[in-house]
C-alpha cells in the first residue's frame, strides 16, 4: 500500500516529451501504470496528499479521504456539499464501496429508452459493447474482482441474507451478491477480506483494491513515473497550433509550477476536470479548453439515489461484513409498464452511528429518537440507484466571483432531477417499503437524496464533434493531444457504480495513447 511520498524519478519541469496525468484516482492511476511499464515517461500530479493510516471507524476517516475544498451546489443539490469525491493519493476509491458491476448492454443505448423524453440530451455510447467487453475483463483482473477470473465471491453476511429474504417475500427473483473490488483470496499482494465493514472508510486490511495500493504502486516501482501530490492543477496551456503544451499547477509550498507535457490526460473527478478547462480559457478557447462544441461543463450526470432505512423486529447487524456486498436487479432494465423509462438497483448498505441519525431521521430528537438508536443493531438500509438522463442544463460551471485558497474559480454544480428520475424514485422506495414491511418492519424512514457520489458526463464522449468534447478514445476533438480519463467522459450513467467503468476506459486509452505515441502521432 501506497502510504507516502515517494518519487524513485524526477523529471525536469521542461521536458516537454513526458505525459502529464491530472489526478491519481481511477482512471488516473490507471493511464499513469499502463504508459509507466512500457517505458513511457510519466508525471501524475495530485491535489491531495497520501493517507498515511486507515482505521476502521467512519468518523474519524472522512475528513482524511474527502474533498472538502469549496464547492457550491444549486437546484436540487445542497448548496455547501452538492457532491461527494476523495482528495488523496487513490482520489475517490479511497472511500469507494468497491462495488464492481458493468454496464449492461442496453446502457450503451440509452436512446432506446430515454430518447422520448423531454429537455434531455441523450446519446447512445461510441464504443462497441464486444470492445468493452474485453476491457472490462482486464480491468477485473488488474483489480482482483472477486466473482471474477475464478476468484470466488465473497461470504454472505446477516445483512445480505435479510435482503434477500425480503426480496423472496415479495417475488422479487434476483437478489445476488455482487462482484467486488475486494480480495476473497490473497493475490495481488493483498490478503483476504476480514470482513470489518465501513468499507467506504477505507479498509485497514489492506484488502480493498484502490488506485493507490494497486497501480500508483505498481508504477511506482517503474524508473517512468513521477507523483507530485499535494499539489493543485490550475489550467492546461496551449500553443499557436492547439496543441497542449504545459500544465499550471500550485506546489505544496505554494508557489507556482509549469510542467511541459507531450500528452496531458485530465482524470480530476467529473467537477474538476471540467473546470480546469473551463479556468483555461485563451483567445483561442475563450470559453474554456477545447470547449469549441460548448459542451465542456454541460450533460452533467449522477445516478438517481433515494436511501431508504428500517427497524426490523429482529437483530440484523448490517454493519458486520462487506458494506455493500449486494443487491436486487428485477428492476434493472427498462419497463415502461412501471411508468418511468430506464431501470435501477437495490443495494444493500450500512452506515456508522453518526450517519444514520442524520439520515433516518434528521432533526429529531427526544427520548423516543433515542430509543430508535440504541436499536442500531436492528436498523436494515437499501440504496436505491437508477438512471439518470443527460440534460444539457445539469453542470458544472465556475462561479463568477468567488475563489479558493489558490485563487480558482469555485465550481458551480447545477442539477435538477427530471421528471422521469422523480418517478423512478418514488417507485422504488415503494417497493423498499413493501419488502420491509414483509420483514416485520414497522418503522421504515426514506432519508433525503446525498449529495452525489457518482460524478459523470461533463465532457461527454461522442461520435459527432458537434454532440460532445472528446472522441471515442477520450481524445478531445479541439485538442489533440489532450485526453479526458475519467467519468467525466462518460456518454450515460447506467444503473451501475462507474468505477470499473472508468479503469476499463482507462486501460483501453492508455493502449490507444501508446500507439500513437509509437506512430509519433502524438
Amino acid at each position: 500500500m501506497f502510504t507516502g511520498t515517494v518519487m524513485p524519478k524526477s523529471f525536469d519541469k521542461d521536458d516537454d516529451h513526458v505525459v502529464v496525468v491530472i489526478g491519481s484516482g481511477a482512471g488516473g492511476a490507471t493511464v499513469s501504470r499502463e504508459l509507466a511499464m512500457v517505458g513511457i515517461d510519466v508525471v501524475c500530479i495530485e491535489a491531495g496528499s497520501p493517507v498515511e493510516k486507515i482505521v476502521t471507524d467512519a468518523t474519524a476517516m472522512f475528513p482524511r479521504l474527502t474533498w472538502l475544498d469549496r464547492r457550491i451546489g444549486s437546484g436540487d443539490l445542497p448548496a455547501g456539499f452538492p457532491v461527494w469525491s476523495g482528495k488523496g493519493v487513490g482520489g475517490t476509491t479511497l472511500h469507494w464501496t468497491a462495488h464492481t458491476p458493468r454496464f449492461e448492454a442496453e446502457h450503451f443505448e440509452p436512446s432506446r429508452y430515454f430518447g422520448g423524453l423531454d429537455d434531455c440530451t441523450i446519446l447512445d455510447w461510441p464504443v462497441p459493447l464486444e470492445e468493452m467487453a474485453r476491457y472490462y475483463s482486464a480491468a477485473e483482473q488488474s483489480m482482483g474482482v472477486s466473482g471474477t477470473h475464478g476468484w470466488p465471491k465473497l461470504p454472505e453476511s446477516n445483512h445480505y441474507r435479510v435482503l434477500k429474504a425480503g426480496a423472496e417475500r415479495i417475488g422479487l427473483k434476483h437478489c445476488e451478491r455482487s462482484n467486488m473490488a475486494i480480495n476473497s483470496v490473497a493475490q495481488g499482494g493483498r490478503p483476504a477480506c476480514l470482513q470489518l465493514g465501513f468499507c467506504s472508510s477505507g479498509c485497514a486490511a489492506n484488502a480493498k483494491w484502490t488506485a493507490a495500493n494497486t497501480p500508483i504502486a505498481q508504477a511506482l516501482k517503474t524508473d517512468h513515473f513521477e507523483l507530485r501530490d499535494r499539489s493543485f492543477v490550475l489550467r492546461v496551456e496551449h500553443d499557436d497550433n492547439g496543441r497542449a503544451t504545459s500544465v499550471v499547477y500550485v506546489d505544496p509550498e505554494g508557489a507556482l509550477q509549469r510542467q511541459k507535457a507531450r500528452v496531458v490526460c485530465l482524470a480530476a473527478n467529473a467537477i474538476d476536470t471540467p473546470r480546469i478547462l473551463l479556468n483555461s480559457e485563451s483567445s483561442a478557447f475563450p470559453n474554456g479548453l477545447a470547449n469549441k462544441s460548448g459542451h465542456v461543463g454541460k450533460h452533467y450526470i449522477k445516478h438517481v439515489f433515494a436511501i431508504v432505512t428500517a427497524i426490523l423486529p429482529h437483530p440484523v447487524h448490517f454493519h458486520r461484513g462487506t458494506q455493500l456486498l449486494g443487491g436486487v436487479n428485477d428492476f434493472m432494465y427498462h419497463d415502461a409498464s412501471r411508468g418511468f423509462a430506464g431501470g435501477f438497483k437495490f443495494e444493500q448498505v450500512s452506515f456508522d452511528p453518526a450517519s444514520l441519525a442524520a439520515l433516518s431521521r434528521p432533526g429529531a430528537w427526544g427520548k423516543e429518537y433515542a430509543a430508535q438508536l440504541q436499536r442500531y443493531d436492528h436498523y436494515s438500509a437499501l440504496l436505491v440507484l437508477g438512471e439518470d438522463p443527460s440534460q444539457q442544463s445539469n453542470s458544472v460551471t465556475l462561479h463568477p466571483a468567488e475563489k479558493d485558497q489558490y485563487g480558482m474559480p469555485v465550481p458551480v454544480v447545477h442539477y435538477v432531477d427530471h421528471d422521469n428520475s422523480r418517478r423512478m424514485r418514488d417507485f422504488g422506495v415503494q417497493k423498499a417499503r413493501e419488502l420491509y414491511a414483509s420483514l416485520g418492519s414497522e418503522e421504515v424512514y426514506l432519508s433525503s437524496p446525498p449529495p452525489s457520489t457518482h460524478n459523470m458526463g461533463t465532457c461527454r464522449m461522442a461520435s459527432n464533434i458537434d454532440d460532445g468534447v472528446c472522441d471515442p478514445w477520450g481524445r478531445s476533438y479541439d485538442v489533440t493531444n489532450l485526453f479526458l480519463s475519467d467519468g467525466s467522459q462518460f456518454t450515460s450513467s447506467g444503473n451501475a457504480n462507474p468505477t470499473l467503468t472508468i479503469v476499463a476506459l482507462a486501460l483501453r486509452q492508455a493502449g490507444y495513447i501508446k500507439e500513437q505515441m509509437t506512430s509519433r502521432s502524438l
